[in-house]
C-alpha cells in the first residue's frame, strides 16, 4: 500500500524531495500557496556544491541537465576595500565544477519537470495524531489527511509548530536588495566591476555585494548591522528615499562601488533571521521538516544545498527502505540534525566575520575558504 505523502512548499527542498520520489515511482502531493510558479520573482543565483546540491540533483537524475544550465564562471570572486582597491581577484579554472552558479528560476523549472504541483493551496495548520492521519488545514477552509506531511515551507513555516515551538530570531544584520538589468549594455563599467561572478566590498559593520545572474542581470546586496526598526522614519516603498539612506550609510566609499546602489531599480528589505543553531525537536509521527523550516541559517551558500540534499535523502529512504515510514523519518531526522548543526555553526560564525567591526575578518575568511 502506497503512503499518502504531502510536501508543503515548492522551493528547492520540496521540489527535490518530490522529484526523487517521482523518479522512484512514488506519488507525492506538492502543496504550494503561490497561485503559479511565476507568481513571485524567483530570487537570485545559487552555487550548488558538489557534495550537497549537485549530489541531490544526481539522485534526481538531473545532474547532466544542471551542468548544461549552470555557470561555472560564476564562481569568480573579487574583493575590494572601501576605496575600491582590489584586494583579491579569484577566478575558477576552466574545469572547476565545485560550486557552479544557477539562477533560482532555472533551478525551479529544472526540478518542476513532470511534477504536478497543487498551486494556490496555502496551508494554515498541520495537526498530527488524528484518527485518519495528519490533518492539513488549507487557507480556503478545506481539509485533507496524509500519512506523512513534510514542511519545506521556509523560514516562517506553517508546518513547524506541529513539531517545534522555535521561531526565527533577528541576527542584527539587515540586507537591502536591489537589481541592475542589461548591465553589460547599460552599465558596462559596473559589468566589468562585477565580472563573471561576484564582487564584494567590506567596511566597518557593513558590506556591498554585487552578484551576476544570467541574462545580464545583477543582484546587489547592501548588508549592515542595525536594529530591526532602523527604517522607522523611512518609507521603504520610496525608492529614492531608500537609495539616499543607503548612500548616506555607505558615505565615503569609492564612487564605482556606490554606483551599485545609484543604479538600482528597486529596493527590497531583507532582515536576516535564523533558528537556534542546534534546532531539534521530539519526533512527531507523520510530520517532519526540511531546509529553512528545519534549520534557518545565515545565507552563506549552505542553506539551499542542505535543503536539496535532505529532500533527496528522505525521498530515497522512503522509496528504497524496508517500508516502515516512521522509522525512515526518524533516522533521517537524526542525520539531518547533526549535519545542519555543523553548518549552522559555520555560517553563524561566517556572518559575524563578513559583517564585522574589522573588515580584515572578511578577507581572512575568504582566504581561509578560497586561498589565492
Amino acid at each position: 500500500m502506497r503512503h499518502r505523502i504531502a510536501v508543503v512548499g515548492s522551493g528547492p527542498a520540496g521540489l527535490t524531495f518530490a522529484r526523487v520520489l517521482h523518479r522512484h515511482g512514488y506519488p507525492v502531493a506538492v502543496l504550494e500557496r503561490d497561485p503559479a510558479p511565476d507568481a513571485r520573482p524567483p530570487g537570485g543565483t545559487l552555487d550548488l556544491h558538489e557534495g550537497l546540491g549537485q549530489l541531490a540533483l544526481d539522485k534526481a537524475g538531473l545532474l547532466a541537465e544542471f551542468h548544461g544550465l549552470s555557470r561555472p564562471e560564476g564562481q569568480a570572486m573579487r574583493i575590494l576595500d572601501t576605496a575600491g582597491t582590489v584586494l583579491r581577484d579569484w577566478r575558477p579554472r576552466p574545469d572547476e565544477r565545485a560550486n557552479p552558479e544557477i539562477d533560482r528560476g532555472q533551478l525551479r523549472d529544472l526540478l518542476l519537470g513532470p511534477l504536478d504541483v497543487q498551486w494556490g493551496r496555502g496551508v494554515t495548520q498541520v495537526v498530527p495524531g488524528t484518527r485518519d492521519g495528519v490533518l492539513v488545514h488549507f487557507a480556503d477552509g478545506r481539509q485533507e489527511t496524509f500519512d506523512l506531511v513534510i514542511g519545506a515551507d521556509g523560514a516562517w513555516s506553517r508546518v513547524r509548530p506541529a513539531v517545534s515551538s522555535a521561531t526565527p530570531h533577528y541576527t542584527g544584520v539587515t540586507l537591502v536588495e536591489t537589481s541592475l538589468d542589461d548591465v553589460d549594455t547599460r552599465h558596462p563599467d559596473l559589468a566589468r566591476l562585477v565580472g563573471d561572478g561576484s564582487v564584494a566590498a567590506y567596511g566597518v559593520n557593513r558590506a556591498l555585494v554585487g552578484q551576476r545572474n544570467s541574462g545580464g542581470h545583477v543582484k546587489v546586496y547592501a548588508q549592515f548591522r542595525a536594529p530591526l526598526d532602523w527604517h522607522t522614519n523611512l518609507d521603504l516603498a520610496d525608492v529614492e528615499a531608500v537609495r539616499s539612506s543607503l548612500l548616506a550609510l555607505f558615505d565615503g566609499w569609492a564612487a564605482p562601488v556606490l554606483d551599485l546602489l545609484r543604479h538600482g531599480t528597486a529596493f527590497v528589505h531583507r532582515p536576516l533571521y535564523v533558528l537556534p543553531v542546534s534546532h531539534t525537536w521530539t519526533h512527531v509521527p507523520g510530520v517532519t521538516l526540511l531546509g529553512d523550516a528545519a534549520h534557518l541559517m545565515p545565507p552563506l551558500g549552505a542553506g539551499a544545498n542542505l535543503a536539496m540534499l535532505e529532500g533527496a535523502e528522505l525521498a530515497e529512504s522512503i522509496a528504497t527502505g524496508p517500508g516502515n515510514l516512521d522509522e525512515a523519518v526518524r533516522a533521517f531526522e537524526e542525520q539531518m540534525w547533526a549535519r545542519a548543526g555543523r553548518w549552522a555553526k559555520i555560517t553563524t560564525a561566517g556572518l559575524e566575520r563578513l559583517v564585522s567591526p574589522d573588515p580584515a575578518e572578511a578577507l581572512a575568511l575568504f582566504d581561509q575558504l578560497q586561498p589565492s
